[in-house]
């Protein structure tokens, strides 16, 4: 990632706001603007397609908002933690992508996975097996980076096809936006896929679906089996971490020491009140 987004350079660890997308877009375009003047380093949305039919929400577009967060600021760092390219179609996903990316004069990150509950694909008639979204990700970003590319592209593969596409303009980051790919621990299997790209996003999940906080000897052991699988010679990835709260000081020096380099402060849409003050008052 390119350090001039940096908002102060003496942290160990940058500082992102992760935002449930289940509340009206004027609020989010409010916070991320009010997240950026109150120091934080980025700003990432969730990406759902409703509410439940027990418990209707407003739920905002993800890239629509992010479109305006990319005009309303100048220096942090916007994304998706994370978007469900299973959901999506490649080519309106590289398309979104790019024109945040050059919004925002390069700030985009594009953080993926497999995408949750099951009812936000069954519901519109779409298979929700856990195989089947695994292999649908991994053959979308296939697509989506060919078409960030530039060059005419083709695409023949199991679930999408592509023949002669060729999408301008590019990116402003190269050689590409950063892919960040979720792994939900203790589940290891997903750290093959981060060892591919430019980030892992590292979470752990409760009861109910309660966001708990990833302690530093599971992040060890994720980061050494990223390590044991990236290709030779491809360099050293982002390493992100869900948190409730926002660690003190020690902690996060702590955290970079083991390889750490963000901490996404989130939590459930009952939650967002308390996020809504942190966007106002700061990660400090």
């Amino acid at each position: 990632m390119d350090p001039t987004h940096r908002t102060d350079d003496a942290r160990p660890v940058q500082l992102g706001l992760s935002l449930p997308n289940l509340t009206d877009p004027d609020r989010l375009v409010d916070l991320g603007v009010a997240a950026e003047r109150s120091g934080w380093d980025g700003v990432f949305l969730w990406d759902h397609i409703h509410g439940s039919a027990e418990a209707p929400m407003p739920t905002a577009d993800p890239w629509v908002v992010l479109g305006a967060l990319a005009v309303r600021t100048e220096r942090i760092r916007l994304g998706t933690s994370i978007t469900a390219p299973a959901r999506r179609r490649p080519q309106k996903l590289a398309r979104e992508t790019v024109t945040v990316d050059r919004l925002s004069g390069g700030r985009m990150v594009f953080g993926v996975g497999l995408g949750e509950p099951p009812e936000e694909y069954t519901g519109y008639g779409q298979p929700a097996d856990r195989p089947t979204l695994a292999a649908k990700l991994d053959e979308s970003l296939e697509v989506i980076t060919g078409l960030w590319s530039g060059e005419p592209f083709d695409h023949h593969g199991r679930h999408y096809d592509v023949t002669g596409a060729q999408f301008v303009p590019t990116p402003v980051q190269q050689p590409r936006i950063p892919v960040w790919t979720a792994c939900v621990l203790p589940h290891h299997h997903p750290l093959a896929r981060a060892a591919r790209w430019d980030g892992v996003l590292l979470a752990k999940l409760g009861e109910n679906g309660a966001i708990l906080r990833v302690e530093p000897g599971e992040i060890e052991e994720a980061v050494g089996i990223i390590a044991d699988q990236r290709p030779a010679g491809a360099g050293p990835i982002d390493v992100v971490v869900a948190d409730t709260g926002v660690p003190d000081g020690a902690d996060l020096a702590k955290l970079a020491d083991i390889g750490v380099t963000w901490v996404h402060t989130t939590g459930w849409i009952d939650e967002v009140g308390g996020l809504a003050d942190l966007a106002r008052s700061g990660p400090r």
